[in-house]
């Protein structure tokens, strides 16, 4: 009996000690899931829930005519949460109602697969329960609109169970227009130009989203579990399209004539420092060119154009006059075991001050710079400080290398630095430098930092405004200014300057010619690559433009100097930017009061026949076929445009005068000033221009004059209002 009752016991207690454990355990899983249920479950979430990034919509560049040079297109990826509640209920019935149509509706919209294709997948995935059914990537704005008016699409995500996720393309409307200057289009990268320097204010701020993942590692977002993004400002330039494309087409069409490696071209506004245009080529291994690197801001040997910088100290210093003789000894000078050479020489020796600069001496400039200075070096250095050689101009344009102007403490200072300094070797600087400085002298001497951004924008509203900023109130004194002046029409007016050629009839170009020698790498100066360079601004009475063309040529090229590759290039650009911006048309005498009630057309002369004719008035307005003219119920005088050809036809019987425009000779621009946009276009096209035009209306003015004679696939532009 006492071992029955000694193992009932046991058996008891264990019962109990079960029972007691079991409480225990029920007791604890009560506890965790009422209790603490919101804390573990927070957890579990955590594993299989996260927070993602929402990228914002990054801001549009623009031009100073509003015109988009970088913006950001939306494109949409579409899925389907076939476990939608919406989507099942009722067994499904929503879903079947409207497979047919929407598979039909899918077909037509994208075209790549048929409606029983669309079908069969939209099927499959629903018999899956896919939760996160990828329909179609990278659909447009337009699609992405279209999609949402579709049978069961347009029911709302809840019902349909369609989501939609937008991502971000940039895009550059110009494409090569000055890319290189905006930023290279790179998806989610922005490293170079404006896209890079004012990365900050057009990316916005990020947002986030939650997502839950599901089988295979796939995201779901969570529905009402998002932070927006802020999206980025808006940024206006100061360039503009018109002038940008003039110097970009200039530049190509004289780098691909010489087969040159790389050039820029850049267009300031005198009196604001304001960049108009940035164009940078550069030669791709098949021969074609593109916007590959941003020459403007790097760093070289000026040659040259740097003489300008030379003459300025030496007169500011009173160590010259203009009238003062230098002997060039016929274009060569040896100095220390080197020889100074002219790039153009014709064995004369004694020159003025004036025209060894005009006729760009090597040897005359490191003759006067070395004279002046060999004994104490630092005031010409001085002054090279003050006309801000030495530093970057400090445009808002990442990347913009570092000048080099050396002095008696640098290590590769000798005793031939000094003269070689003095025609635009031995230092560096770039282009942009270059450019800011002859902008200062059209300036009146006072000299602007050059900028890109004019204004910072919020949704249309403006948070920033850069105003023009002055780097010197004056470089130089007026009487020294003056002479400079003299000195850079001269190089195109005078006999011995080195531009005549790119002299116009109609306004005054003031500049300065370069050609350098410049090293290729390792290879020294053994392959005679030189770079051509031509800067200056225009009108030269009243400089509204500053312009430098710089371009390397290749190797042994037959034609190099800078009149005759970087001045064809700086000519063609200031011709169409005279007509289309800078032209003031002269005040004609006697011209009639504006009167209310006078009349004006303009069209092809046998339509307008007809049309006097269909209103009663019978007028022969010209026996030439296909002429266009120009009336008004006013005298009508001769356009100087019209040269030669105008021919003005008196129509007393209509009450009106006429002048016939259009009219050239075989084989040259006409005239098309009065004439509407079409019209213009037929005259012009008929005779093998490209046309480009900027503003709205009547054509006002057109960059190349009439008379000219038409050169193969030339582009001229119409200022039209």
């Amino acid at each position: 009996m006492e071992v029955k009752r000694d193992i009932l016991w046991r058996v008891y207690l264990s019962y109990l000690g079960i029972v007691v454990l079991g409480l225990i355990i029920l007791g604890r899983v009560f506890y965790i899931q009422h209790v603490e249920g919101n804390h573990w479950r927070s957890m579990a979430d955590s594993l299989h829930q996260r927070y993602v990034e929402i990228d914002a919509e990054r801001g549009t560049i623009y031009d100073a005519q509003g015109s988009m040079l970088s913006t950001s297109i939306p494109y949409f990826d579409v899925y389907v949460d076939f476990g939608a509640d919406g989507l099942r209920e009722k067994n499904g019935q929503r879903f079947k109602d409207n497979l047919d149509s929407l598979s039909e509706c899918l077909s037509g919209l994208f075209g790549d697969e048929s409606p029983a294709q669309y079908k069969k997948a939209l099927q499959a995935g629903y018999k899956d329960k896919n939760r996160y059914f990828l329909l179609k990537r990278n659909i447009s704005f337009a699609q992405y609109n279209t999609l949402h008016t579709f049978p069961l699409v347009r029911l709302g995500r809840n019902k349909s169970g369609f989501i939609d996720e937008v991502h971000e393309k940039r895009l550059n409307p110009y494409q090569l227009l000055a890319n290189r200057v905006i930023g290279l289009a790179r998806e989610n990268v922005h490293n170079v130009g404006l896209e890079a320097t004012y990365d900050s204010v057009l990316r916005g701020v990020t947002g986030k989203r939650l997502v839950r993942y599901i089988a295979g590692g796939t995201m779901v977002p969570v529905e009402g579990a998002e932070i927006d993004a802020e999206n980025g400002k808006d940024v206006t330039t100061t360039l503009d399209v018109t002038i940008q494309d003039i110097a970009e087409n200039a530049l190509l069409q004289e780098m691909e004539k010489n087969e040159a490696v790389h050039g820029t071209c850049i267009v300031m506004e005198v009196k604001t420092g304001k960049i108009k245009a940035m164009a940078n080529l550069g030669r791709q291994p098949d021969g074609t060119y593109w916007e590959d690197y941003n020459y403007a801001i790097s760093v070289t040997e000026p040659g040259s154009t740097f003489k300008l910088a030379t003459l300025m100290s030496l007169l500011e210093d009173h160590k010259i006059t203009l009238s003062d003789h230098v002997n060039i000894n016929g274009g060569f000078w040896n100095i220390d075991g080197r020889t100074v050479r002219d790039a153009e020489h014709d064995g004369n020796t004694d020159v003025t001050v004036k025209e060894a600069f005009e006729a760009s001496s090597n040897v005359g400039m490191a003759k006067l710079a070395y004279g002046a200075y060999e004994q104490d070096p630092y005031p010409f250095i001085n002054h090279l400080r003050y006309f801000h050689l030495d530093s970057v101009t400090g445009i808002d344009l990442s990347g913009e290398g570092r000048p080099v102007i050396k002095t008696p403490k640098s290590h590769s200072w000798s005793a031939t630095t000094l003269p070689w300094m003095a025609f635009g070797y031995e230092v560096l600087v770039s282009p942009l430098q270059t450019l800011t400085l002859y902008n200062a002298v059209a300036n009146n001497g006072t000299m602007m930092r050059p900028y890109l951004v004019d204004q910072i924008k919020d949704y249309g509203k403006v948070v920033k405004q850069n105003e023009p900023e002055v780097l010197r109130q004056k470089i130089c004194s007026d009487a020294t200014l003056n002479l400079i002046h003299q000195c850079l029409e001269g190089v195109l007016t005078d006999k011995v300057g080195t531009a005549k050629s790119l002299v116009s009839p109609l306004y005054r170009i003031a500049g300065k010619t370069g050609t350098a020698l410049v090293a290729d790498g390792p290879r020294g100066y053994a392959e005679h690559i030189y770079q051509s360079s031509f800067a200056g601004y225009f009108p030269a009475d009243d400089p509204v433009y500053s312009c430098i063309v710089v371009i390397r040529n290749k190797p042994f090229a037959p034609v190099f100097l800078g009149a005759k590759v970087a001045g064809p290039v700086f000519k063609q650009v200031s011709d169409q930017l005279f007509a289309l911006y800078t032209h003031k048309a002269p005040i004609q005498e006697n011209w009639p009061a504006a009167d209310s009630t006078q009349m004006h057309c303009a069209g092809n002369a046998t339509d307008l026949s007809a049309l006097f004719k269909d209103l009663g008035k019978s007028v022969s307005l010209s026996d030439t076929p296909g002429a266009w003219v120009i009336g008004s119920t006013r005298a009508v005088a001769p356009s100087k445009d019209t040269g030669r050809n105008a021919k003005v036809i008196s129509a007393p019987g209509a009450g009106w005068n006429f002048t016939m425009v259009g009219v050239a000779s075989e084989g040259s621009v006409p005239s098309v000033q009065g004439l509407g946009l079409r019209d213009a276009l037929d005259v012009l096209e008929h005779k093998g221009l490209k046309v480009s035009t900027h503003g709205k209306g009547r054509v006002m003015a057109q960059s190349i004059p009439a008379g000219t004679v038409i050169k193969k696939g030339q582009t001229i532009y119409l200022q039209l209002g």
